[in-house]
């Protein structure tokens, strides 16, 4: 399942325009600098491909369980 990280994310939408499930919604809630963050807006439908994590420039997404940069 993803996890955002509200506290890092900038709201540059990547996730959402690269998910290809279409899973991802900018939220209504911001974070603590103003940015409105990522919400996962249909779980059910997501692959856990990690494209979003893999686009977000600010490293505010992750899949747990997935494998990541500090799998060896």
């Amino acid at each position: 399942m993803v996890e955002i990280n509200p506290i890092l994310c900038k709201s540059c939408g990547y996730c959402v325009r690269f998910c290809p499930k279409q899973v991802l919604s900018i939220g209504k809630t911001r974070n603590k600098r103003g940015f409105f963050y990522p919400e996962l807006s249909d779980p059910d439908n997501c692959i856990s491909c990690a494209v979003c994590a893999t686009v977000c420039p600010e490293g505010a997404i992750e899949l747990p369980g997935k494998g990541g940069e500090n799998d060896g």
